[in-house]
This record gives C-alpha cells, structure tokens and sequence, in this order.
C-alpha cells in the first residue's frame, strides 16, 4: 500500500502504483492538514481581500474579479476549456503515474481544497478507472495544464476512461464503479490544472526503465567484447580511480564483474580496442550520471508544491512553482544521454559485422557470405534508428513560446522534452536489441563456451526469447522479440541466480 503524505513519495512507489496496480491511501495526518488548509480557503472566500484563481480570473484574467455566485462556475470552466489536448492517448502506466503524483501533492495540504479530491485520485487508481488522457497540447507552464485537465474532468463526470478493459463515457466508469461525479467547488479546479506531473510521470518511469536499458547496454558490451576477442585491460580499477567521476567507475566495476572467470578475458593478447569496447566506461559512465542526476530531480519534484497559488498559514502567495525548467532540462539530458548509449552500440554491432574489424568472423554473420546476407540490413536499422534518436535530442527546453496573451511569456516546453524521451527510449531499446542479436550469434559462429558465468546466464536468458537460428531469415520479428526481452529483462533475478548457482 502506497500510503500518500506529501513529501515521502518514491520513484519505485510510482512504478509499483503504475504498473503494478499496487493500492493507494492518504495519511491521517495528510488529510487533516488539508481540512485546516480548506478551512482557511473558505474564510478567504467571505473576506474582500482578491486571491488570484479564489475569486479572479486566470492568466491574462488575474484582474478580472468574480462574483459570489459565479465562483464555483468558474472552476468548472477551468477544467472544460482547458480540456485542449490532442493526439493519441498517454500510455495508461503514465497517467495512472500523473494521478498519484497529483494526488500526493494535494496531500500536502497548500492547495486549499478538500480532502474528497485528492481521495477521489486515489479510488480512481485503486478501481482501474484511467482518464483518456490526449499526449500532446501542454508547454509545461503553467505546468501541464491540458493533460491535467483531461484527467481532472473525469472526476466531474465528463471525458471519457478505461474501466474493466473498455473505453467508456467517464460518467458510466463512476456509475459502474458506484461512486458520484464531483462538484468543484472555490480553487479545486486550478489546483488539479496547475503542474508539472505529466511530464514527470513520463520521466520517473522512463527513468526506471533506463536503469534496466543501461544494464543491458554494459551486458552486450561484454558479450561484444568476447566475441571480438578483445582484451578488459581498459577496464581495471586503477586506471579509473585516477578520473573518478561515479559513473564511469560504476561501469568498470561492472564490466570487470560480468567478465570474471571468463577464459578470453584473461587470456587476450590485444594491446588495446577501439573506442567502442574500450572507453565505454567513460561513455556509458556518463549517461550513468546522467541517470542519477535525473533521478535526484525527479525525486525532489515527487514532493514539491507545483500549485498556484499555494496557501501557508493565513498567506495566499501566487508564483511559479508549476513551471517545468527543472524537469525540461533535466529530459533534454536523458535523450542526449541516450545518443551516447545507442550510437555506441551501433559502432560496437557495426564492428561485429564488418570482416574488416571482425576478428575473422564471417562478413555480416552470414553462414554463407553472398549466397546470404546475414545481419547487414539489421545494422543499416540500427543506424537509422540512432538518426532518429539525433533528431530527439534536440533540445525543447530551449525552445519557449509565449502563451495566453503574453502573460505566460516563457515557458519550458517540459512535456515536449518528455515525449521525445519516450520514443527516444524504445528507439535506443532497439539498437541494443540488434547488437544483442549480433554478439549473441558472432559467439554460435565462434563456437565459444568460454564467455563468463553471468554473461553465459545473460545470453541463456536471451535466447528463451531468440533461439539460435541458421541461414537468412525475416528479421522484424526476431528483432522485436530481441526488443520484448529487454524490455522485460529482470537482470538482477537473471544475474543474482547464476551467483546462487556459483555459490
């Protein structure tokens, strides 16, 4: 159980929410702070005093004042208009990710709204009730305002959902699962619209499938190495303790981990290696720091008030917490840090492949070379995979557009940044598919049953998805089912059994 205060929530608590379906709660604590901080709302609401989205208008409308009786209206308005999305719908695990994020925010208590809409969140989550969410129309700031909208509409009882395997109108989900459509009352509507938590559902678990994909990325390194019959030399301890930075000592420890007991290994007379076996653990070291880094922002953000106005104590204070720079930026890097992850790979597949640089192997592992023609057009996927993922890394943080009527005058384009990272992210996954195809098969061709006990467990794990084959095939669904592996690939079960086993 997932149990929600506002400032403990984890990245591995959104991936078990997610996908896992794991149950969700609000603290006592939580929704008694929330009580207090509602209370203060609705005595804001008999002053004189103007509070911005209470008793104004919204962005450029800030001045504009309302009337009593039209107050509760107005936060209606706020959710349809800005039901503005476009596109395909967010992935499920995305949005039911969105829905705790948010959930756990409002259970800070800054927000001023009542404790039933945050509780709301969280029995949508625990029913299987998903809001079709629109992937594309938010510049991340206010934060992600359109996706946030199509969420927060469902819990009036409008838009539309999936519940029980179907997509259905959002009033007949409630109806089904017996509970009433909510009436918005003073700030709920902003306070479900104003924040970054689309883009950084996105992040968290594309993140920890990034951690999964780097593991893959270090074993295929090492089976490339082997079948290549390269030499791990550029891979000792002490050459990485004289330039430490984390990441690169992290993937030479874990290299020189996966290679241990292997007979190639040891006995490789080879000077040195090209670039692509022998400075992957500065390569791979530094998107592995590009990870942590990540991860510490989305840690923060986890648990951060991105609503606006937030209330402390009698203060309504209007600001720009929902803005997504930190996030933007923070995206942008991963899918630059992906380019290093995939092109090198590519040069690591490209060099299996290629007689001039193979070690004697077979041009293309082709059986027969000219009568086949092995995995050549494999690599030319690969390629044009990695030019794909070049395009992705262009930087949408650095590309602002003002919005509603200049007001918001520069924004982070967050939500940009995070869908180009989730296709980056499958697009690197298939470039590590297609070398892990091609190391796997230069080593069938070698013969070679020397390769590491934990790179012997990898490659077994591996062919239960790609058994060994022989001659030309159609290699679309090879390389997919290569794709499905890592995706599902549980590498500390996988490893931690072989250690068992040595044990």
């Amino acid at each position: 159980m997932a149990e929600l205060q506002g400032n403990a929530l984890t990245i591995d608590e959104v991936i078990r929410v997610a996908r896992n379906g794991e149950p969700v709660s609000i603290t006592e604590t939580s929704l008694s702070r929330m009580r207090i901080s509602r209370g203060k709302v609705e005595q804001a609401l008999r002053s004189e005093t103007a509070v911005y989205a209470l008793n104004t208008g919204v962005g450029l409308l800030a001045n504009v004042r309302l009337e009593e009786a039209s107050i509760e209206q107005m936060q209606l308005n706020l959710v349809r208009s800005h039901c503005c999305g476009v596109g395909d719908p967010l992935p499920q695990d995305v949005v039911r990710a969105m829905m705790l994020i948010r959930a756990n925010i409002l259970a800070m208590g800054l927000s001023g709204i009542r404790p039933i809409v945050a509780q709301r969140l969280c029995d949508l989550l625990n029913l299987g009730i998903t809001p079709i969410v629109p992937m594309r129309g938010s510049v991340g700031a206010s934060g992600d305002l359109a996706p946030l909208a199509h969420m927060a509409l469902v819990l009036i009882g409008e838009g539309e959902a999936t519940y029980g395997g179907q997509r259905l109108p959002a009033a007949e989900c409630l109806r089904q699962a017996s509970l009433e459509p909510l009436r918005l009352q003073a700030k709920e509507g902003i306070s479900l619209l104003n924040g970054t938590q689309a883009m950084l559902a996105i992040g968290c678990l594309q993140l920890h499938d990034l951690k999964s994909l780097f593991q893959s990325a270090q074993i295929a390194t090492a089976l490339t190495l082997q079948a290549l019959r390269g030499t791990s030399a550029a891979y000792d301890e002490r050459l990485h303790a004289g330039r430490p930075h984390p990441g690169q000592i992290q993937s030479a420890a874990s290299l020189r981990g996966l290679l241990a007991g292997s007979i190639r290994h040891t006995s490789s007379t080879k000077v040195q290696d090209a670039y692509c076996l022998r400075c992957v653990p500065q390569v791979h070291g530094a998107v592995w720091d590009c990870l942590l880094q990540a991860e510490r922002v989305f840690a923060i953000e986890l648990n951060s008030a991105t609503d606006n106005p937030l209330l402390f104590e009698d203060d309504f204070i209007s600001g720009g917490n929902f803005h997504g720079a930190p996030l933007a930026l923070t995206l942008d890097q991963l899918a630059i840090a992906l380019c290093q992850l995939a092109g090198i790979s590519e040069r690591r597949t490209e060099r299996l492949m290629n007689p001039s640089l193979n070690e004697g192997l077979p041009a293309f592992l082709a059986t027969r070379p000219g009568i086949e023609s092995g995995l050549m057009m494999a690599q030319v996927t690969s390629a044009a995979l990695v030019a794909e993922m070049r395009v992705l890394a262009t930087p949408a943080s650095a590309c602002s557009i003002p919005t509603s009527g200049n007001q918001e005058d520069f924004v982070s384009m967050g939500m940009t940044s995070a869908l180009k990272l989730l296709q980056s992210v499958g697009l690197c996954r298939m470039v590590l598919a297609v070398e892990w195809l091609t190391a796997t098969r230069a080593l069938d061709l070698r013969g070679d049953h020397f390769v590491s006990p934990l790179l012997d467990a990898a490659r077994n794990a591996f062919r239960v998805y790609c058994p060994a084959w022989e001659g030309d095939r159609t290699m679309s669904g090879i390389m997919a089912d290569a794709g499905e592996f890592l995706e599902r690939a549980d590498w500390p079960s996988i490893l931690a059994e072989q250690e068992v086993l040595q044990a």
